[in-house]
């Protein structure tokens, strides 16, 4: 398949740059070095070139040595994203890979090093979440950034994903106009100038990212303003009286916060569950019981998910849920960074970037027996490539492509629904 036509802003970076590539492409992927200001910096460009500008195993692998080369040397990075996120086409090996990616962006992220983001024409997905690692953007005027694109948008909402009108009100909801009015960390380019001066004034020093992280959460809470959460109330659940000898945990709209003695030990515990895919207010209300934790950290925190997506709906997208599913990843993280021990279990359905967000700041990813695991829902991949893949795969499978370290069996037969 021949290449797509180059990004205007892609070109304008390589020129701003002086870029020079290392070594031949990787698909979608080409990674070199460039300088600005007689300063050297990493540039990695994530093109369309085909599939979307998806990324696969090998771009994901590649990609994250070039975060991890950042993080150790505090070096700046230019990352050009014009992709519609993993490569679905790949299945679990492009989920375990960005997983391993992300857990790399966000060493680079919180190691302080300058991170500048450029966006092309589609940022959907993992894409827009690696794009929300840099404290700034610069949205090319076509560019659209979303958690879903507006095919899963419209699968979502009953709607083909040709309906005119439909198609309208979800490219308004996802612009770059959109974008820049709800953070002013986004920024529209101005074709007739080069990028030189926006990536100077984003390339500088960062000082604690961890309070910066913090509070972008806190202001997330503002576009959810007024949205109803039901009072917390005590759980009991069968998974949680085999995996611990005794827990108190609550619950509020499918998020968990408690704590529990496994093994002789307390641990934190938090958790997403439920039925429904994770939206805006969720993402922030397992973000905020994460943060509560980052004061005073326990030794040992344990996330439980059993939510299979994040949610496909136009409410969502309007407050940017990529910066939401991005919050509980940095949440994560900064309490990672604190000392505690941060594992993963999933208790029953997991994918896409809830997974990604809560997997990639683990230590270890515990599933068990039965969990169901996959790249996104069977739906979401219909709407990508016309064929769905609702059967689970084995953990020998999982443990192969990186999406589980370890199984554990509570001795409760499986969901089959």
């Amino acid at each position: 398949m021949s290449a797509l036509p180059g990004s205007p802003l892609a070109a304008s970076v390589r020129e701003a740059v002086a870029f020079e590539p290392l070594g031949d492409a990787i698909g979608n992927l080409t990674v070199g070095r460039g300088t600005l200001e007689g300063r050297p910096l990493h540039v990695a460009l994530a093109e369309n070139r085909t599939a979307s500008g998806s990324l696969g195993a090998r771009e994901s692998h590649k990609l994250a040595a070039l975060f991890r080369i950042a993080a150790r040397e505090r070096s700046s990075l230019v990352l050009f994203l014009d992709s519609a996120g993993a490569k679905v086409s790949e299945g679990l090996g492009a989920l375990g890979a960005f997983r391993d990616l992300y857990r790399a962006g966000l060493e680079a992220s919180f190691s302080g090093a300058p991170l500048a983001a450029l966006l092309g024409k589609n940022c959907y997905g993992g894409a827009s979440m690696l794009a929300h690692l840099a404290p700034q953007r610069l949205f090319s005027p076509g560019t659209q950034l979303a958690m879903s694109g507006p095919s899963i948008l419209a699968a979502a909402a009953g709607m083909s994903a040709i309906d005119e009108m439909f198609r309208a009100m979800a490219e308004a909801a996802i612009s770059p106009a959109s974008r820049a009015k709800a953070s002013s960390a986004n920024s529209v380019w101005d074709e007739k100038a080069p990028p030189s001066a926006w990536l100077r004034a984003s390339l500088t020093p960062r000082g604690d990212v961890a309070a910066t992280t913090r509070a972008r959460h806190e202001a997330l809470q503002l576009r959810i303003a007024g949205a109803p959460e039901r009072a917390a109330e005590s759980v009991r659940r069968r998974d949680l009286e085999k995996m611990y000898q005794a827990y108190d945990v609550r619950e509020s709209d499918g998020i968990l916060a408690g704590s529990g003695t496994r093994d002789g030990a307390e641990e934190a515990i938090v958790g997403i569950v439920g039925k429904s895919p994770l939206g805006a207010p969720r993402a922030w209300r397992f973000s905020e019981s994460v943060w509560r934790h980052c004061d005073a950290p326990p030794k040992r925190l344990e996330v439980l998910l059993d939510c299979a997506t994040h949610a496909g709906r136009l409410d969502d997208e309007k407050v940017v849920l990529t910066e939401f599913i991005v919050d509980m990843a940095f949440a994560l993280f900064a309490l990672a960074a604190r000392g505690t021990h941060v594992g993963l279990t999933i208790l029953g359905k997991s994918g896409g970037g809830v997974y990604v967000a809560l997997a990639a700041p683990a230590r270890r990813v515990t599933s068990v027996y039965g969990a169901d695991i996959q790249v996104l829902p069977g739906s979401a991949v219909a709407a990508i490539l016309g064929e769905s893949r609702e059967s689970a795969p084995g953990f020998d499978q999982y443990k192969q492509t990186g999406v589980s370290d370890q199984e554990i069996k509570l001795g409760i037969a499986p969901t089959t629904k």
